[in-house]
């Protein structure tokens, strides 16, 4: 120990101001888009996590949904302690990396073949190279409010971190480099032509609060896409093998030619992958013409979580999930309704949002308006001192996980009510 938890939240997030960049390597932690200090997490378990003060919290981040089992699931970390106990990167290939494209094969119907890599955001990089590359196409055409990574060509009305820090494009990126990238509103078709390579999209929106696609809306965008020779981007970075067993395609019943996968794939360590169909895939390199490489990629100690992971979700598991899930976003529309508040509580099998308005909200122009009345810091802070952690940002969603069980959820609502009353009245308090 080196005094930290000692000295507590304030006094961690003041040195790390010192050395990282806001205090933090990921903005959105940095409870800029809700005020106040962040808590610095020491250890977690299951469905909770405890801090450097020793304040434990029932956790609905479960870091942003890579975590779906719970924290340090024994399954997992004696997998991850397995694997690190051989090596933890060797740069040549190991039977891990097979085995978790085979696992992902399997289970989406559509997807031939696999390239993993490191990230999500070097998934979508590289399945907008290769929709250009197998196309021949420049044009990318992606919607208002979704969020693809901190990709260049990609970060145009962004949501998620970009949307709560009020930046929905960023410096740093040339007008050039998105001239290509065309915007349009989520749950509207977009015109489309034979100059567009690739038409991407969040098949449920979960960077702008949690919008469901429009009954439709996904199959009229696979049905154009497929008429004029566009590829068909399914970012299932937070969706896949979170919404069902195969994925939101198996969901919704659509299959996409292209699809960027990431969080639950990796048990909680950094990975990312693009699959598809062998005629599409087989033009990266070293098979194709489009480069693609990583130093890190198809880790051997984060195959052998997500492995872990998938070796213990089954058909069941998403049947017990949504069922939560429902529980959980019926009993909190019930209470916060009460509290005087405008509230939308949207969901879509386990996948969760709050929105603090009076109607559903359908695309980023209604997410922002409801962002705009301020009342999600005020709830978000009323929870987090009554032990409760939601996302330290408007945009965010909450992941109820397998760990969350039946006096977890009661616990949230039953809090949840205090909460919402609380930041009712320090909505007409003046000042």
């Amino acid at each position: 120990m080196d005094g930290v938890e000692e000295s507590g939240n304030a006094a961690a997030f003041e040195r790390a101001q010192r050395v990282l960049v806001g205090g933090v390597n990921s903005p959105v932690r940095s409870f800029n888009s809700v005020g106040g200090v962040p808590y610095f997490v020491r250890e977690a378990r299951g469905a909770y996590v405890t801090d450097v003060e020793g304040r434990t919290y029932l956790d609905y981040v479960q870091s942003y949904g890579a975590v779906i089992l719970g924290h340090a699931d024994p399954r997992v970390t004696e997998a991850v302690s397995g694997a690190a106990a051989l090596g933890t990167t060797y740069g040549a290939p190991t039977l891990g990396e097979v085995r978790l494209a085979e696992r992902i094969a399997a289970r989406v119907q559509g997807v031939e073949m696999v390239r993993l890599t490191s990230s999500g955001t070097e998934a979508t990089m590289t399945a907008v190279r290769l929709a250009r590359g197998h196309t021949g196409r420049h044009k990318i055409v992606k919607f208002e409010g979704c969020y693809h990574g901190h990709v260049d060509a990609l970060l145009a009305s962004a949501g998620s971190g970009a949307a709560s820090l009020g930046i929905p494009a960023t410096a740093g990126v040339e007008p050039s480099v998105v001239a290509d990238t065309a915007v349009v509103p989520y749950n509207e078709l977009p015109d489309l032509d034979e100059s567009i390579a690739a038409v991407i999209v969040e098949p449920v929106a979960a960077n702008m609060g949690l919008v469901p696609p429009e009954p439709g809306f996904l199959e009229e965008l696979r049905s154009r896409t497929a008429e004029m020779g566009i590829l068909l981007i399914f970012d299932e970075v937070i969706t896949g093998f979170r919404l069902a067993y195969g994925g939101a395609s198996t969901f919704f019943g659509i299959t996409p030619d292209l699809w960027s996968f990431g969080k639950v794939i990796g048990g909680g360590l950094p990975i990312g992958a693009v699959a598809g169909p062998e005629a599409i895939m087989s033009t990266l390199a070293p098979t194709g013409p489009v480069y693609q490489a990583g130093t890190l990629s198809g880790n051997p100690v984060a195959t052998a979580a997500g492995l872990a992971v998938f070796d213990a979700l089954e058909e069941s598991s998403y049947a017990m999930l949504a069922g939560r899930a429902q529980q959980l976003a019926e009993g909190l529309e019930k209470v916060i309704s009460e509290s005087g508040l405008p509230v939308q509580i949207p969901r879509v099998g386990s996948l969760m949002g709050i929105f603090f308005a009076d109607a559903p909200v359908k695309n980023y122009r209604d997410a922002t308006a409801s962002v705009s009345k301020g009342i999600y810091p005020k709830f978000f802070h009323a929870m987090l001192r009554r032990g409760i952690a939601l996302a330290p940002g408007p945009y965010e969603i909450m992941f109820p996980g397998l760990s969350h069980g039946i006096d977890e959820i009661d616990r949230t609502i039953d809090i949840a009510s205090a909460a919402a009353n609380e930041a009712r009245e320090a909505l007409l308090s003046p000042g």
